[in-house]
């Protein structure tokens, strides 16, 4: 197996060589490693500086970077698993030349983490985390970290995939970013209530190909209650641009009241805020002071997080300009005069075209005219 040497942070670790080159696709190589996901990662070791959990589990480590880096870099205790016995021998090899004391384990993930109790559960999977949310939330004492990569079900693009994986009815719209976080915290969220668990979302974002959730756990009836009334819908008329949100368990029926078509319900989803904007300024204070690849990239996604609407949908003003055959202004120039006109709206993080606002979307359309 031939290796080469990266660095990510203040870690240099040795990875697998993928088909014999250092440009072939991650997935053909024989430990999966993608530097495509290094902000992922930074994100989390540096909120990890911030929570400072007292125990932390890669439980699905492949390479073992995100482990390696929290043992290093944060000065936790860490526990980095994969049943891959290549990986366990590359990630012990890793863990003695950076001279870590962390624990290695070659368990199948769901076995781990029934059997053991962790501050912090980290899955990382290739692909949907759906199979093993139920363990990763018993394992997890206070924190829960998820990564998901199938977007396409997430986003309702693959509708019934979505709907076997998630238990969620979506629809692939311009907003499809927005319904795959909300779709994903719904899942973990609807995960967590069995026990009598609430969920508290600390930080998270859409990127690329891949969903990444930081949560906080919360125990007892109470915050199992506060969470379900998160829960509801996003409708949208599948014959204009009309949206809105609609909170409870069941889906509303109502009609359009721009065009009198039949709004259809997207969810059950996560409604309302998906940032601690503490913890957010936290993250932003320390980034400075850390040696992170992505910093600049990371400073940008942490104030766009932080400055966010907790609406469950956007508007994309450029499709918004085309459907009212109106020219786009400058983005600044749209929210500058829709504040004017006495509306909330800001940018997201995940698209340069996409505004929430609180404003009908007659009125954005008004706005591009002015």
């Amino acid at each position: 197996m031939e290796l080469r040497r990266v660095r990510e942070g203040s870690t240099s670790f040795l990875v697998p060589v993928a088909g014999g080159g250092s440009d072939a696709a991650p997935q053909k190589a024989p430990i999966f490693y993608n530097p495509s996901t290094e902000l992922n990662r930074d994100a989390t070791i540096l909120l990890l500086s911030v929570i400072q959990p007292s125990d932390y589990v890669d439980a699905m480590g492949a390479s073992g970077v995100r482990g390696l880096r929290a043992a290093k870099e944060s000065g936790l205790k860490v526990l980095i698993n994969d049943h891959n016995p290549l990986a366990a021998k590359l990630i012990d090899e890793n863990a003695r030349s950076l001279g870590i004391a962390c624990e290695i384990t070659r368990l199948d993930v769901n076995a781990l983490l029934s059997s053991r109790h962790f501050d912090a559960v980290d899955l990382d999977p290739f692909g949907s985390p759906a199979p093993f949310a139920d363990s990763a939330i018993r394992a997890a004492r206070r924190f829960l970290f998820v990564t998901a990569t199938d977007t396409a079900p997430l986003c309702g693009a693959h509708l019934k995939a979505g709907m076997r994986r998630y238990f969620s009815s979506s629809m692939n719209t311009e907003y499809h970013a927005e319904v795959g976080i909300r779709n994903l915290l719904g899942f973990v969220a609807r995960e967590a209530l069995k026990y009598d668990r609430g969920i508290e979302p600390l930080f998270c974002f859409a990127k690329r190909h891949y969903v990444r959730l930081h949560l906080r756990l919360q125990p007892g009836v109470r915050a199992a209650e506060r969470t379900m009334e998160r829960f509801g819908y996003i409708l949208q008329c599948p014959g204009c641009p009309s949206r809105e949100e609609a909170s409870g368990i069941l889906p509303p029926c109502r009609r359009c009241p721009h065009c009198g078509g039949e709004m259809r319900p997207i969810g059950p989803l996560w409604l309302g805020g998906m940032q601690d904007r503490s913890i957010l300024e936290a993250m932003g204070s320390r980034l400075g002071g850390m040696r992170l690849g992505t910093a600049r990239e990371l400073s940008r996604l942490l104030a766009l997080c932080r400055g966010e609407l907790d609406l469950s949908y956007h508007f994309d003003y450029h499709n918004l300009a085309r459907y009212a055959n109106r020219t786009p202004p400058p983005a600044e120039v749209l929210l500058d005069r829709l504040m004017t006109m006495g509306f909330k709206v800001c940018r997201t993080h995940y698209s340069g075209t996409a505004i929430k606002t609180d404003a009908p979307f007659e009125e954005i359309i008004r706005a591009l005219s002015a």
